[in-house]
């Protein structure tokens, strides 16, 4: 049983591209649209709204190419302190250098990169060094003197003006990041500024995905989207510009309304004394609610996500990456919408997996791991850990196993390889963990593969996996972890490590 569809993407694309090229010709054929949230592999959209092609917004590009310029932006803070992309497990700036891998492999190209509040650095500059040794144009713009209040300051040679202009060709000019607080607005207003001296008539406005302001504000798909924002304590509300603007209720966010009258005074000195828009809403160019085909799939999605994402913040505080207050938020989002965690399948079948190898191994010093995946026709199939794999090891040589009609005694996995394997981490590298995790059992899978027929039947059916839901009884290892990531699977796991130890090696 595939998972139903909640979402008309096709209808979404024509859509979205015909209000942006109407916004596009509202400015004279100079618009400069901040891209919000993910230019590819938009995860979070797929996830809650099923149907949505997470490289959607590339898709647009394309239709837009030969009309528009591509400026990606990234804060200088973020590159310095290594801030990572959950999602790919990857550090800010390496997501950028893959994005234009990415762009470029869509043949599309990067018009420039700017690095956003720089002030020299170190590992900016390397990145800006590296960047410009492969041919890419990189541009550097300070912090904005006088941000936010001092409108003077701010739209003025020493303000705006102290950076250095870009130079676009196209239309449409398509400012986007790697993630939020990446700079692109000031980057937009920065180019607004220096066209308008310039006598170019440009303009502004921001395709932001969520959350969606033609639907209820307690809409589980807005609330999804505080929950993925809880870290940086976004919250959604009326856009109250809006209310008052033209009597109608419209979905914005917190930080959007609350420098929306900043905005608002910034433009009207660039651009004299017209009044380009009334509210945030105004501001931005959304038509995603409007390819919502079925609301009662798109609900249950958005409170799914809820309850992974709560688990996440749950493990990254055990991990001491972020803090109390966060997991606090999203629990008051899950009993806001009357969610448990036990709403989530293969949480139970984890746990229940789990409790029974410790009652089997009553008084054993070991810590006991269990492993669920809901795979396609919604069939809960489950691992645990071993002297010799780990728990998410089991679960996907088992996942597969069943996936290809194969009967769970026949082993895919040369008892050979395994102890090469084993014996290369133990009496080579030293490990203190010789079970495989699952890089090393697919690794290990592949080489079976080869003489054995049935392994290749089965390492066949990994393809199956991605899209499925996969929960743990303890924080996956970098192993494990990798391993799932590549798979394409949404993990979730409980707060608990999988040993004592701090360091595993």
């Amino acid at each position: 049983m595939m998972k139903e569809t909640g979402f008309d993407n096709e209808k979404y694309l024509k859509e979205q591209s015909t209000a942006i090229l109407e916004r596009v010709n509202r400015f004279n054929n100079k618009l400069y649209l901040e891209f919000g949230g993910k230019l590819l592999f938009d995860y979070h959209a797929a996830r809650v709204l099923p149907g949505f092609d997470p490289n959607v917004k590339m898709r647009l590009l394309q239709q837009l190419k030969g009309k528009a310029d591509i400026l990606l932006c990234i804060y200088a803070g973020d590159i310095e302190r290594r801030k990572i992309r959950a999602d790919f497990g990857i550090t800010y700036d390496a997501d950028a250098m893959k994005l234009i891998d990415d762009i470029r492999n869509r043949g599309i190209d990067i018009t420039a990169v700017v690095i956003t509040r720089f002030n020299d650095q170190p590992a900016a500059k390397i990145f800006k060094n590296k960047l410009e040794r492969n041919g890419i144009k990189v541009y550097t713009h300070h912090a904005t003197k006088g941000y936010p209040m001092d409108v003077d300051l701010i739209v003025s040679n020493d303000g705006y003006g102290a950076n250095e202009h870009i130079k676009t060709k196209h239309p449409l000019v398509i400012v986007t990041g790697p993630g939020p607080g990446s700079g692109k607005l000031a980057t937009c207003l920065s180019q607004l500024y220096h066209d308008h001296k310039h006598k170019i008539k440009s303009g502004y406005a921001k395709f932001e995905t969520f959350p969606i302001w033609s639907i209820p504000l307690n809409h589980p798909v807005n609330i999804a989207y505080e929950a993925a924002t809880a870290d940086i304590r976004d919250f959604n509300l009326i856009d109250p510009f809006h209310l008052e603007a033209y009597g109608k209720s419209a979905i914005n966010y917190n930080r959007d309304v609350e420098v929306f009258p900043v905005i608002k005074r910034i433009l009207e000195k660039i651009m004299g004394s017209e009044q380009v828009y009334k509210s945030p809403t105004d501001m931005g160019v959304n038509r995603a609610g409007f390819g919502i085909i079925n609301d009662d799939v798109v609900q249950e999605a958005a409170r799914q996500e809820i309850l992974r994402r709560c688990f996440r913040y749950t493990c990254e505080y055990a991990a001491g990456l972020t803090d109390k207050e966060t997991v606090q938020r999203v629990e008051m989002l899950m009993e806001q919408l009357n969610i448990k965690a036990e709403d989530r399948k293969v949480v139970l079948p984890a746990r229940t997996t789990a409790l029974e190898s410790q009652n089997k191994n009553n008084g054993s010093m070991n810590i006991f791991c269990g492993a669920a995946i809901e795979l396609k026709d919604a069939s809960i199939v489950t691992g645990k850990n071993s002297p010799l794999m780990h728990a998410t090891s089991s679960l996907i040589l088992n996942a597969i196993k069943k996936l290809a009609d194969i009967p769970d005694k026949i082993h895919l996995l040369s008892p050979n390889v395994i102890n090469s394997i084993g014996n290369l981490k133990n009496n080579i590298l030293n490990s203190k963990t010789v079970n495989l995790d699952l890089e090393e059992a697919l690794i290990a899978l592949s080489i079976s593969a080869a003489t054995n027929p049935t392994a290749q039947e089965a390492m066949e059916k990994l393809k199956e996996l991605q899209g499925c839901e996969v929960h743990m009884t303890h924080i996956p290892t970098p192993g494990d972890e990798a391993g799932l990531r590549r798979l394409g699977v949404n993990l979730t796991s409980d707060p608990n490590f999988s040993s004592k130890s701090l360091f595993i090696s």
